[in-house]
């Protein structure tokens, strides 16, 4: 095995076909520049150096290894910087799940901005129900979350504050209540609720529930759907009402009517989610710049 620095030695040698310059070039004395090509000739068995008073050029063999030692080093070089570069975060990829609501908030920016500053570190972006990105993150499917807390039955879990929303009431346009300008949660009482399965949502699932609860029922729902927007496709073709984020007013909004609820009860948070024992440098830079 030949060492990569007697490899440089020669190169410069040989590029230089003049021993003075290439120490020079090297920031070495020459003596020890002569030494090394000895050496390296010396392992090689061959001469690779035409010696008079002067260098006068290279042997067929050192034509040969000035070739192909300026890949190999060209090669070498690609590879520490591949390697420092993906232990800084600048390469890699990340799976990135996320709620349907999140993309009607910041995340699109943060997204944005991270692939603008990192383009070498690919996002492959995942939407999944909370309950369903924990389970991802934790047979290593995905590697960074966003979910909506509380998140149960996750203490290998580590949680960070991302985004905030609050809920709105999603009605159908030809609703008799879409005909105002506001509508409050006991107005609802009656009302036939198109909601995601708690299991899935838990978390959301009992905000929607209290606050039913709080104006004295319970909702009756009569459909379940996966995601939010699946929920407010349902709303749209008059399968009942629901109550959903406020950042996805405007989704189907000729056939949705929205009205924001107010207090500080319908107001919740986002958070990024990632395994207590994440280390992949890049997914550490996504938390750091979020």
């Amino acid at each position: 095995m030949v060492d990569l620095r007697l490899l440089r030695q020669f190169v410069a040698v040989a590029e230089e076909l003049h021993f003075h310059r290439a120490a020079a070039r090297l920031h070495m004395s020459q003596p020890p520049l002569t030494a090394a090509i000895r050496r390296l000739e010396e392992e090689i068995g061959s001469e690779l150096i035409l010696r008079g008073n002067r260098t006068l050029g290279l042997t067929a063999a050192g034509a040969v290894l000035l070739e192909e030692a300026r890949l190999l080093l060209q090669q070498a070089d690609r590879a520490l910087l591949a390697t420092q570069d993906a232990a800084a975060g600048r390469t890699g990829s990340i799976r990135l799940g996320y709620v349907g609501s999140a993309l009607y908030g910041r995340l699109p920016e943060v997204i944005r901005n991270f692939r603008q500053a990192h383009a070498d570190v690919r996002l492959e972006l995942i939407e999944a129900t909370s309950a369903r990105q924990i389970q991802m993150l934790r047979e290593k499917r995905l590697d960074v979350g966003v979910v909506i807390p509380p998140v149960f039955d996750a203490e290998d879990m580590q949680l960070q504050r991302f985004d905030t929303d609050r809920l709105a009431i999603a009605l159908p346009r030809a609703h008799p209540l879409a005909q105002g300008d506001a509508v409050t949660i006991a107005e609802l009482a009656d009302e036939p609720f198109v909601l995601w399965p708690a299991r899935e949502g838990r978390g959301f699932h009992s905000q929607v529930v209290r606050l039913c609860a709080a104006a004295g029922f319970t909702p009756r729902v009569v459909q379940e759907a996966h995601g939010m927007h699946a929920v407010l496709s349902l709303v749209a073709v008059e399968a009942g009402i629901s109550v959903v984020p406020a950042s996805m007013v405007g989704f189907r909004s000729e056939e949705v009517a929205y009205r924001h609820l107010q207090g500080d009860e319908a107001g919740f948070e986002l958070h990024l989610c990632v395994r207590s024992d994440e280390s992949l440098p890049a997914v550490r830079l996504f938390l750091d710049r979020s």
